[in-house]
């Protein structure tokens, strides 16, 4: 008997249902689809294959391995791949005459790409990936549940470390701690991020000057890290009084992402640290109060940057100088960065069940980080917090 739990088959249902309207409105005859959450998404299975979606009608999986497996965890019809130079054939004799062929252009390899389009020479290929990850964007009851699972195991972990965090301590080390705490609740320890080239591990505990060490990963904290072949997270810097301890935390519950930031500080913080951490609060209030349907993605982020500028702490705003971020929020789910993005240029408007983590930080170099984020759901009557760990600056005694 297989031992885990399956998506339920009116979950898949829905959304291969939801993909293929969009497939009917941009007038595309069919999708083939690679990208393994995009695969586990449509089919409740992550298995190894190609998965065609056509306009209208019934999907196929065809797997390379394990065809066993698919065919348990499968809510849509599943065939062995078999040899490539015969399945553009067997393509071609189910579903017909495709005019117009979709793919995923931001993540499929260029090989395949060229080698998936050779099924159907004579099509035209077309981008279905922003499409499809608008179709994600938005939320059922089934992802939000276990959403709000991550987050409660969030919390419980964030409640004790009052009694783990001391002088002396390395990032490391509590980072360790809190990744044994949050695996044996079920965390699968695997963040996945569709960006090319970006990384992620169990988010970030960092401190003081390392955590403003600007890196390439596109937030607004980076973290020192423990190599220059992983240069951001925790590092085996250690803890002092009066610094900002930053920890933005991520699990896993059947492969949704929670994401949360919360700060600590060994005894008490500067005004000036303390006073941006406030408006840092005060922009997500004020996001809260935004973020409804119709409402478009970028007007959270001008809003935010008018308010960081009122306070005098633009230039700190999401990073520092050059290595600013150059956004406020992002979607959460299956991926860390996905739709919608709290960013300029994005004027598409908000839906209802939206899910994004909302996170204005500031950078302060040689300092500290400070800042605070939620994982938020969108309701017609703003947002609404998925994660519910208090808000409050954590104050070790020294």
């Amino acid at each position: 008997m297989h031992p885990l739990p399956k998506v339920p088959e009116t979950e898949v249902r829905e959304r291969i249902a939801r993909f293929q309207a969009k497939l009917q409105e941009n007038q595309i005859d069919g999708a083939m689809i690679t990208q393994n959450v995009d695969l586990y998404y449509l089919t409740g299975s992550m298995q190894n294959g190609l998965l065609f979606v056509p306009q209208s009608g019934e999907p196929r999986f065809y797997v390379k391995k394990s065809v066993a497996r698919a065919e348990f965890e499968a809510s849509v019809p599943v065939e062995e791949m078999g040899r490539m130079k015969q399945l553009g054939e067997r393509l071609r004799s189910t579903f017909g005459n495709v005019k117009r062929i979709g793919i995923e252009m931001d993540v499929l390899p260029y090989g395949l790409a060229v080698r998936y389009l050779g099924f159907f020479p004579d099509a035209e290929a077309v981008d279905v990936a922003f499409m499809l990850r608008l179709v994600r964007a938005v939320k059922s009851e089934y992802e939000l549940n276990q959403l709000r699972i991550a987050a409660a195991h969030v919390q419980e972990m964030v409640a004790t470390l009052p009694q783990q965090i001391r002088v002396g301590m390395s990032e490391v080390e509590l980072s360790a701690q809190i990744e044994h705490a949050l695996r044996l609740k079920g965390n699968i320890g695997i963040y996945r991020m569709r960006g090319y080239n970006q990384e992620l591990c169990l988010g970030m505990v960092a401190s003081g000057e390392a955590a403003a060490t600007p890196t390439y990963f596109d937030g607004p904290a980076g973290g020192l890290g423990m190599s220059v072949a992983s240069p951001q997270g925790a590092s085996r810097k250690t803890f002092s009084v009066g610094e900002p301890i930053l920890f933005d935390i991520s699990t896993v519950v059947e492969g949704y992402i929670i994401d949360q930031t919360r700060m600590a500080v060994i005894g008490e913080l500067d005004e000036e640290l303390t006073r941006a951490y406030e408006v840092a609060v005060s922009i997500i209030r004020e996001a809260e109060r935004m973020g409804k349907p119709g409402v478009p993605w970028q007007d959270l982020y001008l809003k935010a940057l008018e308010m960081a500028e009122a306070a005098g702490l633009q230039q700190h705003f999401m990073g520092f100088g050059n290595d600013q971020a150059k956004f406020l929020g992002h979607g959460v789910g299956l991926e860390f960065d996905e739709l919608p993005v709290l960013a300029r240029g994005f004027a598409q408007p908000l839906e209802k069940n939206m899910v994004i983590a909302i996170e204005p930080k500031f950078t302060f170099p040689g300092r500290g980080v400070v800042g605070i984020e939620n994982t938020y759901v969108v309701t017609e009557q703003g947002l609404k917090a998925i994660t519910t760990t208090p808000e409050d600056i954590v104050r070790i005694p020294e």
